[in-house]
């Protein structure tokens, strides 16, 4: 499929699309224009856009199921997908920038090649130095000195095993002859099936205002491709509630970010009275996103099959780094780390250098698709009720941009000006300027109802739905 500027949407919105299970002929809905700057070796523009028409696009498939006529047009611009895909970067708050990366989250010379750290959490920064032996004030320069010293894959293995992460940059042949490079591949971009078939149909209300509007998401997931999922649906007219447990530091910088219309709470699951308040919460929830590591969730009883037997007719859906198979499955990750790990880094640097992408595409690309597929699994559920499970991994999305995915280098990347896709509004922290939304279709939400609030301060219930 070709498009001109303006024209019909690009293969990779119809590979993304058929991934989604999604109904072809609604592909002539989608429409692209303008011009974005994501430069890079790899299609990351092409992943951007992609990712957001999809989205976009069950949006207003959803819409239109429940609010009765056709399926709106989707109009994708490139500035404010590129705008979008910034966000994390470009967010401020009283003209204050975020802090993205602590010093030991980088990339370093090991012995023989290089490795990438992430240490942006003070719990992954005292594992990681306890694997280099190094006390708990060591800083770039004794952190370079052990890993110098040290071979990159036994740095991998050391702070994996210390609870920490590290991965060795690969090349693209060297990650697809490891183990789980080899269990990543051939596998679909996202995963989508049937938990249960006990709940009938979802009723038509004629009257909804969004594709969310009315419907309750509890939000277990961090930084940050969940949580650009679930913001997305926020957007879309969900009441989303993000769970934290009080044990676990945030960023309030990550935060305002992707916390624009959610409200946030912590509870301890571990803890009973913590426990019945959640209970409470997922007996009225249509859908539950978690985003920890694989299994981590699953003694609280929130795997998706237990899910789907106290809650039928959820949507259930699941986030992780490397995927739910292979000798990885229960690893950590991050967006940094795997591109490290899938060849990506390897792909964008210079002289065997290591390079990043322009963005956290990964994430903001897992996210959108994450988003895309529960919109799918509700408007399923309208036609044939069940309850859902959807999947996406990082590495799914990483395999797909370096494999799947064409350059479409459409557009005037020149003509590209951020500020036209920022807006400003008061918060609880000051004046925040954050990106408007990427997705969306006509006649949808030009912006989030609410702004973020402080991390882990709303009160752990739902909204009333007559005061919304």
């Amino acid at each position: 499929m070709t498009r001109s500027p303006f024209g019909l949407a690009p293969s990779g919105t119809a590979q993304a699309w058929a991934a989604l299970g999604g109904d072809p002929a609604l592909l002539g809905r989608v429409v692209h224009k303008g011009g974005g700057s994501l430069p890079s070796r790899l299609p990351v523009m092409e992943l951007a856009r992609t990712t957001v028409a999809v989205c976009s696009l069950a949006a207003a498939e959803l819409s239109a199921r429940r609010g009765g006529g056709p399926v709106p047009s989707v109009t994708v611009d490139d500035g404010a997908v590129t705008t979008a895909f910034l966000s994390d970067r470009l967010v401020r708050v009283n003209g204050t920038a975020p802090t993205t990366f602590a010093p030991l989250s980088r990339f370093w010379r090991a012995a023989d090649g290089w490795v990438r750290t992430h240490a942006n959490y003070p719990h992954h920064r005292a594992r990681l130095l306890d694997a280099l032996s190094l006390p708990e004030d060591a800083g770039v320069e004794a952190a370079a000195g052990a890993i110098g010293e040290r071979r990159a894959v036994e740095i991998e293995e050391s702070v994996y095993a210390a609870g920490g992460l590290a991965v060795a940059m690969r090349s693209g042949d060297a990650w697809a002859e490891h183990p789980q490079g080899a269990a990543v591949a051939g596998r679909p971009l996202l995963r989508a099936e049937r938990l249960g078939d006990d709940c009938p149909p979802r009723a038509v209300n004629g009257r909804a205002s969004l594709p969310c509007s009315g419907l309750r998401v509890l939000d277990l997931t961090r930084v940050l491709a969940g949580p650009v999922a679930t913001r997305t649906l926020a957007l879309l007219g969900a009441d989303v509630l993000r769970i934290d447990s009080p044990h676990l530091p945030e960023n309030q910088d990550a935060h305002n970010d992707t916390g624009t219309g959610k409200r946030s709470t912590r509870l301890d699951l571990a803890a009973v009275a913590d426990r019945a308040t959640f209970e409470e919460l997922l007996t009225l929830a249509d859908v539950v996103v978690t985003g920890y590591r694989p299994g981590a969730l699953d003694r609280f009883g929130l795997s998706p099959q237990a899910l789907a037997e106290r809650r039928p007719g959820l949507v259930v859906a699941r986030l992780s780094a490397w995927g739910r198979y292979g000798p990885w499955e229960g690893r950590r990750g991050f967006d940094s780390l795997v591109q490290a790990a899938t060849g990506i880094a390897a792909t964008e640097g210079e002289e065997g250098r290591p390079g990043t992408l322009p963005a956290q595409a990964l994430d903001h690309g897992t996210g959108y698709l994450l988003a895309a597929g529960v919109l799918r699994a509700l408007t399923g559920q309208h036609e044939a009720g069940g309850t859902r499970l959807v999947e996406a991994a990082l590495t799914q999305t990483a395999a797909w941009l370096t494999g799947g995915l064409v350059k479409d280098p459409v557009g005037d990347p020149a003509s590209y000006d951020a500020d036209r896709w920022l807006t400003e509004r008061d918060s609880p922290m000051g004046r925040l300027r954050h990106a408007v939304p990427a997705v969306g279709y006509d006649g949808g939400p030009a912006d989030w109802a609410r702004p973020p609030g402080r991390w882990g301060t709303d009160p752990p219930k739902w909204v009333d739905p007559t005061a919304r």
